[in-house]
């Protein structure tokens, strides 16, 4: 059942290709910003953070690891879903409680663009896998045709 949940879908060498594209940058991305975070997983934030410290935990380890998981294609879907819930979670913060508009009005102003972005980077990659170039199929093959 778990081996299931984690074999990609069989996909187009084309289609493989850029999802592997899309994994490094992205993957790259999150494994630098969660560096600094997963230093201090606690209190990253800040000496006093409006969240608790679980959820500070949580958005470090899911950007770190989650960022390592899709350079590797490794457990895609829940580095995925550890990273979507991160973004959904940033894009309600900018877009509702601090009301910023979706693209920044000018230089150091707050935006929620790129949350979605990687919001939909998550998404796409839950929903199609990480392809054939991935730890995924290497450990656990790949789903039958």
């Amino acid at each position: 059942m778990i081996k299931a949940f984690f074999q990609p879908t069989p996909l187009p060498v084309r289609a493989s290709a850029g999802l592997l594209a899309v994994r490094l940058v992205a993957g790259l991305a999150f494994t630098m910003h969660g560096w600094g975070k997963i230093q201090h997983p606690l209190s990253w934030a800040g000496p006093d953070p409006i969240y608790p410290a679980f959820l500070l935990f949580l958005a470090a380890f899911s950007e770190f690891a989650g960022g390592i998981g899709w350079l590797l294609g490794l457990l895609t879907p829940l580095s995925s879903f550890g990273i979507g819930c991160t973004m959904g979670f940033a894009i309600y913060l900018h877009a509702i409680k601090m009301g910023d508009p979706f693209v920044a009005s000018g230089p150091g102003k707050g935006s929620w663009e790129l949350a979605a972005v990687f919001l939909s980077i998550a998404a796409l990659l839950a929903l199609a896998g990480p392809g054939r170039y991935s730890a995924d199929r290497c450990i656990f093959g790949q789903k039958p045709v």
